[in-house]
This record gives structure tokens, C-alpha cells and sequence, in this order.
């Protein structure tokens, strides 16, 4: 299907209507095949009795119905046959694509956000096709406009349509499963699709998974009407608007967005949610397995798996934000996020149930500055955030090796906390020379003796992928914190 795809009118009783290509390109050559990269735009028609805020008074074409636009790039197998049979949405945050930045990032200069750098070629390697769907308003689409009360309104609510459309055209006749993909703000855009009835359409599956990357507490109120030339979604709550409306919102749990959604559904998607640290001390994360009223951990649905990443930040930088009073966060994450995709796809294939949740052991600090507390309207809500062991990092979840033989702490917030780059960034603070000497005596010896069985624990667990475990210890073996053992002198004689 994708090897010829050229300009297509499609019948016009679908919802995509129009696929233009606009550009097609080498991509590179990976272990499976050849990848191209295309840019198209699709063209879709809605029903103005669609649930969607504004669809009604929006202008109708010759057959009644509602037109968008939306651009969208594909990274696909050259050849039709070529790939695993996965579609991946990549469902981008503020117009930028997060799949690379995620899944195919090395160890110590990650991609951007918005970058489709190759990286490590993970995703390509191992046969995923990629789109990336654009339905933000300001970020490329033409959603429907329409005037209320003397001004104009754009139906921004046609962006999980536009996502939802698209992605059911994608699998048509080529992909056996497609997973959404969603971080931060997407994050919560793929908890509030789910929840406001996008994915599925008289009995069509649109995801049969979704990997939720770093959401939070958050949804995402993106079923309104806005005046542009921004989404009504951009804003986002913080410690100097705390109180903002919207974002945080019932339900939180996934006990009750599963609760929610079944009523909708006939098949529920299996869902990956993936927290950092920086998520619970910011974002108000432990509404999510607490809900609004008390400490007590509710049960997460058996669809759904919760893993916790000890000591990450929120971002995926390493370099320092001049805003920033510290330097960034530098633990590599990405790992856990390839060994999640991993186990999703063998979940969803049936082969094997994925690890069980790992999450942090959570304390109540309501005198905490750095703690983004529970608003004012949730009066019975009680954010509760990740015990620290004696080195300021995460003591449970999932920790990665360079938590469990730990050089630094990562468990400080970075500040200003008014700045969201800053309070999302993380902290970097390396041990002084006396407690690295005092942890490891035996020096770097003792040091990576420890760091392979924490690797080695990890892949046992199938929280970390064996390619992964080989690069980290390399890193580990080079880390500049250790002195080398001085070889034997040249000439040197045993003596008995």
C-alpha cells in the first residue's frame, strides 16, 4: 500500500477522503530493511452530529458533512511486505515528535523532542512503522472554524477525531496492531481519547495499545472550542497557577478511567503508563493510584501496567538550561521505555504477560516546597510522592543500574520551580571524592562487579533489554569517577 502511495481520492463514505503525498525520501537501511520517509497530508470528513464541541455550526460541504486537514509523517518499510506488521502513532506534543526521542535515543546525547534523527534505530530495527499524526491546533491542521457570539472558533475537539481517523485508515488491509503513543502533554491526550469514546467506531479497534509516557495526573480539555491562534490545551498547572482547571480532573485513576471506557467499548486496549520521579514531585502522579480521597493505593486494572522510573526527570535533555539554577538530570531512561515496548508487543501478541507493576513506595511531605501539592478544588486529595533511600534517590520502582550502584543523587528537584523547563529537568549532584571512596573501597573493581549483577538483574526482570545492558556497562567500565588500577611495572619480580 505505502510503496505506491501517490495523491488518492478514496470512496466517499470513509472518513479519510483524501490522502495528497507531498514528499517521499530514503530514510536509511536497518537490520529490517530499507525505511522511507513520507510526508502526506490527509484530508477527512466528520458527521456535524459527532460529539465534538462546535462540529454542529461548522461550515458543511456538497453531502453534509464537516472537511479537515492534517499533516503527517510516516517513516515506513520501503517495501510493502517489509516491517513486523505494527503501526506505531506517534501522537506528536506542541507539533513535535516524541517516538525517537524515546525509544531511540543513545545513552548520553538524546533526541530532541521534534526530532526524527535515527539515534540508535531501534524502532526500524526491529520492523515498527511510525506515524506522525498532527492535531493540535497551530501545529499544521486545518480544524473546522466556525463563529459563535461575533467571534470565531475552531472545533479543536477534531483533533482525536483526526488521530483517530487517520490511524484507522493506516491499519486498513496493512498492520495487524497499531499502539498509540503519547508523552507528556500526548500522554494526556491518549488517557482523555480513551476516555471521551475515540477508539473505537462501530466496532473497529483503533489502538490495541497504548504506551502513555510521563501524563501524570493529567487529561487532556481538549473537547472545548478555542479562538486560536494556540490550542485550548497548551496550559498546563504548576506552582504559580496551581489552581488551574482542566488538566487535573476525575477521573484519575485507571481503575476509574477503565471504569469509564468500558462503558464504551467492546474491547478495551492493554495499557503501558510510565512515571518518572519528576512526574509525582510536579505532576501530582500519585492521584493516579491514590484518586482523590486518601493515601491508599486503589487496584490498577489487569489491562493496564504502571512502572515507576527511580530518579528520571520529566525531559530527556542533557544539557543545561540556562534558566535552571543546576545542570539537568542525567539519567538515561530510555532503556525502560524500550524494554516496556517490548513487553507491550509480546502482551499484545499473546506471548507473554508483561512484569508486574513496579511502583515507588510513597510518603506525604505537605510542607515540602518542592512538592506540586493537591489544588484547593480537590479538597480530600492528598499528594503523596517517592521515599528516598540515604543517597537522595527513589527507593523502589523500577531502578535502573545507575540507582542501584549509585555515583550521584537524582532525586532533587531543579529549580526555579516557576520555570516548567526547570522543574521538570531534574538534578545531577556526583558523590564527593570521600563518599564515592567510601561506598566502593574496592574502587572500580568493586564498582562494576556490582553494576553486572544489577544489569543482570534487571534483564532476569525484562525491565531492561540485553542490548541495553551491554552499553551500560561500557559506560560504566569508562566513568571518569574511578581511577584505573595501575598495571604491574615492566621488569617487576615476585618475590618469595
Amino acid at each position: 500500500m505505502f510503496a505506491a502511495l501517490t495523491t488518492a481520492a478514496l470512496p466517499a463514505a470513509a472518513v479519510i477522503t483524501e490522502i495528497s503525498v507531498l514528499s517521499r525520501e530514503p530514510y536509511g537501511e536497518f537490520a529490517a530493511g530499507k525505511f522511507v520517509k513520507v510526508e502526506v497530508e490527509a484530508r477527512g470528513t466528520l458527521s456535524p452530529t459527532e460529539k465534538i464541541p462546535g462540529l454542529d455550526k461548522a461550515p458543511r460541504n456538497a453531502a453534509g458533512l464537516v472537511g479537515y486537514k492534517v499533516p503527517v509523517t510516516l517513516i515506513i518499510p520501503e517495501m510493502p511486505t517489509g516491517g513486523n506488521g505494527t503501526l506505531i502513532v506517534d501522537v506528536p506534543n506542541r507539533g513535535r515528535a516524541v517516538s525517537h526521542g524515546l525509544y531511540n535515543s543513545p545513552r548520553a546525547r538524546p533526541i530532541a523532542v521534534g526530532s526524527l534523527d535515527q539515534g540508535i534505530g531501534f524502532l526500524q530495527d526491529r520492523g515498527y512503522s511510525l506515524a506522525v499524526v498532527q492535531w493540535e491546533l497551530g501545529e499544521g491542521p486545518a480544524l473546522p472554524m466556525f463563529e459563535s457570539g461575533g467571534k470565531k472558533l475552531y472545533a479543536e475537539g477534531v483533533g482525536f477525531a483526526a488521530v483517530r481517523d487517520v490511524a484507522l485508515f493506516l491499519r486498513r488491509d496493512s498492520y495487524e496492531r497499531v499502539y498509540g503513543l503519547g508523552y507528556s502533554q500526548t500522554a494526556r491526550f491518549l488517557k482523555s481519547f480513551l476516555v471521551n469514546g475515540f477508539n473505537e467506531v462501530d466496532g473497529a479497534i483503533v489502538f490495541d495499545a497504548l504506551h502513555v509516557v510521563n501524563a501524570a495526573a493529567g487529561g487532556m480539555p481538549l473537547l472545548d472550542a478555542g479562538p486560536g491562534p494556540t490550542s485550548v490545551a497548551s496550559e498546563t498547572p504548576g506552582h504559580t497557577n496551581a489552581e488551574h482547571r482542566g488538566v487535573h480532573e476525575e477521573p484519575f485513576t485507571y481503575g476509574e478511567v477503565m471504569k469509564v471506557a468500558g462503558a464504551k467499548y467492546k474491547k478495551l486496549p492493554l495499557v503501558m503508563v510510565n512515571h518518572t520521579y519528576n512526574d509525582y514531585m510536579g505532576g501530582r502522579a500519585a492521584l493516579t493510584r491514590t484518586g482523590t480521597k486518601g493515601t491508599t493505593d486503589l487496584p490498577i486494572p489487569d489491562n493496564v501496567r504502571m512502572y515507576d522510573i527511580a530518579g528520571a526527570p520529566h525531559t530527556m535533555s542533557r544539557t543545561k538550561n540556562a534558566d535552571c539554577v543546576e545542570g539537568q538530570g542525567q539519567l538515561d531512561w530510555a532503556p525502560a521505555l524500550r524494554a516496556q515496548l517490548v513487553a507491550l508487543d509480546q502482551w499484545v501478541k499473546g506471548k507473554a504477560a508483561p512484569p508486574a507493576n513496579k511502583l515507588f513506595a510513597l510518603e506525604a511531605r505537605p510542607t515540602d516546597p518542592e512538592v506540586f501539592q493537591a489544588p484547593k478544588y480537590l479538597s480530600g486529595a492528598v499528594v503523596m510522592v517517592p521515599k528516598l533511600d540515604r543517597d537522595h534517590n527513589p527507593n523502589s520502582g523500577v531502578q535502573l543500574p545507575d540507582i542501584l550502584v549509585p555515583i550521584a543523587s537524582h532525586g532533587y528537584m531543579n529549580s526555579p520551580l516557576s520555570v516548567m523547563a526547570c522543574r521538570q529537568a531534574g538534578t545531577y549532584r556526583p558523590f564527593v571524592k570521600e563518599v564515592l571512596e567510601a561506598r566502593y573501597p574496592g574502587g572500580i573493581n568493586e564498582y562494576m562487579g556490582k553494576m553486572r549483577l544489577a544489569v543482570q538483574q534487571l534483564v532476569a526482570e525484562r525491565v531492561l533489554l540485553e542490548e541495553d545492558a551491554v552499553v551500560i556497562v561500557n559506560a560504566a567500565a569508562e566513568n571518569p569517577s574511578f581511577v584505573p588500577t595501575r598495571p604491574r611495572a615492566r621488569g617487576a619480580t615476585t618475590r618469595n
